[in-house]
């Protein structure tokens, strides 16, 4: 299962997955999105509607799967702001949706990892959630306890069920289009390219780099990982 599978990081993941020959969930809020990729794919695929941060939803996502061997947590949401320009409400959204929705989907998925015996969790992290970046205070903070959580997780399940987290650093998604319409609207071009030029080696990461990092922590090649916390950001934390 991949939450938010339908755009992004998360969409490229479904793809990896799906090549490698796993049966995917494409777990997502749009279910007319996940069920256009769905569609895209054909068969070992299925598109499920899902609000990682109501647990009703989730309970009812859940209901019709009897088997999980992977979980990919992936779906999240951001916002641009210091401490001052950061409202309560703001604050409690990003919270919710990035921790509380990683908390209900893996609380769910957990016994049915357990089952499998080889259970493996992929959370998505960001480099915000190790070092420091301007005007991304909630972001920082959720993007901090899920790097918490991962470790444990792992700790708590280790032998049992495998818990990673990947921290990309800026990846050309639909997201980042979003953030150049909302601030930046009358300048896209231009910010596009400073932002691809203040990556270390020189351009923004490509979702399916993300995802077949991905693909390699829910391989049996990496059976001996767990607890780890891997970056992918043109070597952004190297500075």
């Amino acid at each position: 299962m991949v939450t938010g599978g339908a755009s992004g990081i998360g969409e490229e993941t479904v793809r990896a997955l799906w090549q490698a020959g796993a049966f995917v969930y494409i777990a997502d809020l749009d279910r007319a999105a996940a069920e256009r990729l769905a569609s895209d794919l054909g068969d070992q695929v299925s598109a499920v509607e899902m609000n990682i941060a109501d647990e009703a939803s989730v309970k009812e996502a859940f209901s019709g799967i009897d088997a999980l061997d992977i979980l990919v947590n992936n779906a999240g949401i951001g916002h641009v702001g210091s401490i001052e320009e950061t409202s309560l409400d703001d604050w409690q959204r990003l919270f919710h949706v990035n921790v509380d929705g990683v908390f209900l989907v893996t609380k769910q998925a957990l016994p049915l990892l357990l089952a499998s015996g080889h259970g493996g969790v992929v959370n998505l992290g960001s480099v915000a959630g190790l070092v420091a970046v301007k005007r991304r205070f909630a972001y920082c903070a959720t993007k901090g306890a899920v790097v918490a959580l991962t470790r444990q997780l792992a700790a708590e399940y280790a032998g049992k069920v495998r818990v990673n987290c990947v921290c990309p650093g800026t990846v050309h998604t639909p997201f980042v289009e979003g953030y150049l319409e909302k601030f930046h609207a009358h300048e896209k071009d231009k910010v596009r390219k400073e932002v691809h030029a203040r990556q270390p080696i020189g351009r923004m990461g490509k979702p399916e780099e993300i995802a077949h990092m991905i693909l390699y922590l829910c391989s049996d090649e990496a059976e001996f990982v767990t607890g780890s916390i891997l970056t992918i950001d043109g070597g952004w934390t190297a500075l």
